[in-house]
């Protein structure tokens, strides 16, 4: 099986932290989630996180810009997953469900589904390209995130 990128929650978390908002499980979501620490929202700030990693002022600066650089189509595309789901609750709610018409929207909640973890995913890389090699391992391992606050694992 092939690693998960745990630099955030995965993509439900990070678009909605990029929305503001908070998913299941409270902020950054709680699905996606790889075998490294849970980081919520713009961890890159937090001084538990800045110290932990040892991040420099430039590389805050530079993560920032990766997150604004992404953060707008984020937003977009969590609320066309949003809508694509909110069509299909009444067609699979519905007396007698039209098989053909779920289908289709069963097709385009993918799609949506699969739009916004790209674009997750090219976030995360630009987040990757940031940090330095040591930095990448820290945040590679399982408990990372022990003893952060909000970031830490259940």
């Amino acid at each position: 099986m092939t690693r998960r990128w745990v630099l955030a929650v995965g993509l439900p978390g990070v678009a909605m932290s990029a929305a503001g908002q908070h998913g299941p499980g409270g902020p950054g979501g709680g699905r996606g989630r790889g075998p490294g620490p849970r980081l919520d929202g713009k961890w890159w700030t937090d001084p538990r996180w800045v110290q932990r990693l040892g991040l420099s002022g430039e590389q805050q600066t530079r993560m920032e810009a990766v997150f604004q650089q992404h953060r707008l189509r984020l937003i977009d595309l969590r609320a066309a997953l949003d809508k694509q789901e909110a069509m299909l609750e009444p067609l699979i709610s519905a007396e007698r469900p039209q098989e053909a018409r779920v289908l289709e929207q069963i097709d385009r909640v993918a799609d949506a589904r699969a739009d916004l973890e790209k674009a997750n995913a090219k976030m995360l890389w630009g987040f990757r390209q940031v940090l330095t090699p040591e930095q990448w391992r820290i945040l590679q391992m399982p408990d990372a995130g022990r003893g952060m606050g909000r970031g830490e694992r259940e």
